[in-house]
């Protein structure tokens, strides 16, 4: 029986995995799942001991969270009051928004890969920002973003044009289900047509830019009026 309850959370841990995209979260899903194993095995042996394993994990999940991302980015973080006020600021502007929680494993994975995204995108035209759904949950509601502990809507990418939303990943069905989607670097490159976005941003940008355009890179480094860091905020 302890046989198969391994072979059994293997075949889990092997599902699990084909939706990581990063070497943490595969790594998190094999320790994740070894805990339960012997936790499983635990109190088939001695119900106490089992007790006391259960305890001990409970205890280290709330005490030792994982670390946020804090490296480099080019993202602008919204409040409940900001996000409509800077959506409907320039219609010219595209937005990307990403509404996470900080509780969510699936958001803390996506957050390196998003802010890559921005700092290889952005530009006058088109803006990268956040909000934490999971803080405010009015935006959440406002925005149809479910943040219950089950939903899989978490991370929500969503594209604002003319401050209209004109397509989102997950997408949702009829019943008000995400459709499952791998948040990888390729997939949301593909999907929303980033280099395609960004290309028209740059020419409807040119006439309000007064001297030429640095790389987005570049902009990053030197700061953007537009956008900020976690540190500035």
């Amino acid at each position: 029986r302890e046989v198969e309850i391994l072979m059994f959370l293997s075949a889990i841990v092997m599902m699990k995995n084909r939706r990581s995209i990063t070497v943490e979260q595969h790594i998190g899903n094999i320790f994740m799942f070894s805990k339960v194993a012997n936790a499983i095995l635990f109190f088939r042996l001695d119900i106490r001991m089992g007790l006391l394993y259960l305890t001990l994990c409970i205890v280290f999940l709330m005490t030792c969270k994982p670390p946020l991302y804090m490296g480099p980015e080019y993202i602008k973080y919204f409040s409940d009051k900001t996000i409509d006020e800077e959506l409907d600021r320039d219609k010219r502007v595209t937005w990307i928004v990403e509404f996470f929680a900080n509780w969510s494993s699936e958001c803390q994975s996506f957050a390196p890969i998003f802010a890559d995204l921005s700092l290889k995108y952005n530009c006058p035209g088109l803006h990268f920002g956040k909000v934490d759904v999971g803080r405010y949950t009015d935006v959440s509601t406002r925005y149809k973003v479910s943040t219950s502990p089950l939903t899989k809507q978490l991370p929500t990418l969503i594209l604002f044009q003319g401050g209209t939303e004109t397509m989102r990943r997950p997408q949702i069905d009829k019943k008000g289900r995400a459709v499952s989607w791998t948040f990888s670097e390729e997939n949301v490159i593909r999907e929303f047509n980033l280099n395609e976005l960004y290309q028209k941003a740059k020419k409807q940008s040119k006439p309000r830019e007064e001297g030429p355009e640095e790389p987005p890179a570049v902009q990053a480094a030197a700061g953007h009026p537009h956008g900020e860091t976690k540190k500035e905020k």
